[in-house]
């Protein structure tokens, strides 16, 4: 007992004289560690007799536990000397210029988004918005296309092995048609939104993938009709381009939630290299481009809406995001998109300050 008394006394003396942590450590590793003395007296508790251990067996953990305390005080110390003295010699000079220029930017599609809310409001559109994790019935069945429909072939779609409480089949949207169901049952008729988003299909290449971006446009009021749809489309396309020459063709087409349905081309030239929007299609070294398609919204769309179609009628359209960007920023392939090319993202990106603005041109770059 006498020779644990001197050597605990001795061990604190050179805990609290240990200057650095490396030495605190050491202390530690002496005493406390595998192979340390006071681990090693622990371990001789199993020789002893019942009466011997119940006598030194909690001088020893007595021991230990006062050795241990003063290794962590002194750590705990030490520690705190070496944060101070960093705190008093780290200096931060605020006279320093702000760098040239700003370290991020904002990716195309964002800011694409923002011009297409922009041009919209200024229209009487609302932005509306909704899951990206779907039902079936909203996705598929309520615009018209039920199981048996051969339209959903036309979609790849991301189902995943669960239903809802519903019974109903869980997939990732493939388009943002379903908000339009969504508000249309929330609000009612009449009703003007937008809705931009993130879609999902099984497919990629140079200009697909499987995720993208998408906005649609939905119009519900009284007596509605295809030329209403074609001024709305023809003053959007003027302001995003930014040109007063856009020149629009409506070919009839086939959507399950549309009728009549339409395909919209826009007439462009090619020039230095890319296609520049503008002109009439059929003229010398013009041609018509397939934009987006559109049409007016489907009786029985509106039915499953819970509105009465022989009261409102509307039309609604859909175009991608993604291509919308291409088009006007002149990019060549979709997936760089997605890639995170600090390079791509420092050629093509905004500035966060550059706010699409209608009275500056949408498209202003900083």
């Amino acid at each position: 007992m006498d020779e644990l008394q001197s050597r605990k006394e001795a061990a604190l003396q050179a805990v609290a004289a240990a200057d650095n942590i490396d030495a605190v450590e050491s202390l530690r590793v002496e005493a406390l560690g595998k192979q340390g003395w006071v681990s090693q007296l622990l371990k001789t508790l199993g020789q002893m007799s019942p009466e011997e251990r119940q006598e030194q067996a909690p001088v020893i953990q007595a021991a230990r536990t006062e050795i241990a305390d003063a290794i962590a005080g002194r750590k705990e110390a030490l520690e705190s000397a070496v944060l101070e003295a960093q705190l008093v010699s780290d200096t931060l000079d605020l006279t320093l210029p702000a760098p040239e220029a700003p370290q991020g930017t904002v990716h195309p599609v964002s800011q694409v988004m923002d011009e297409l809310a922009e041009i919209f409001a200024d229209m009487g559109f609302a932005v509306a918005t909704g899951p990206e994790v779907e039902d079936d019935w909203h996705n598929f069945t309520a615009l018209n296309m039920p199981e048996s429909h051969p339209a959903r072939a036309m979609h790849d779609t991301f189902y995943f092995p669960d239903a809802d409480d519903e019974g109903r089949r869980m997939l990732l949207r493939t388009h943002t048609s379903p908000v339009q169901i969504r508000s249309m049952m929330g609000q009612g008729a009449p009703i003007r939104i937008i809705a931009p988003g993130r879609v999902y299909r099984s497919d990629s290449d140079a200009t697909h993938t499987p995720m993208f971006h998408q906005i649609e446009g939905l119009v519900i009021d009284r007596d509605i009709h295809l030329g209403h749809l074609k001024w709305t489309l023809e003053t959007f396309l003027k302001a995003f381009f930014e040109r007063e020459d856009i020149v629009l063709r409506l070919r009839p087409s086939y959507f399950p939630f549309t009728e009549p349905s339409v395909e919209v081309d826009v007439g462009f030239a090619i020039e230095k290299g890319r296609r520049v929007l503008g002109g009439d299609g059929d003229a010398p070294g013009h041609a018509w481009m397939e934009l987006l398609g559109s049409g007016v919204v489907n009786r029985r769309v509106i039915e499953s809406a819970g509105l009465d179609p022989d009261e409102w009628q509307g039309f609604a359209f859909g175009v991608g995001v993604d291509r919308l960007a291409m088009l006007k920023y002149a990019m060549d392939d979709l997936r760089a998109f997605f890639d995170g090319d600090v390079r791509w993202l420092r050629h093509y990106g905004f500035s966060p300050f550059d706010q699409p603005t209608l009275s500056a041109g949408v498209g202003a770059r900083a």
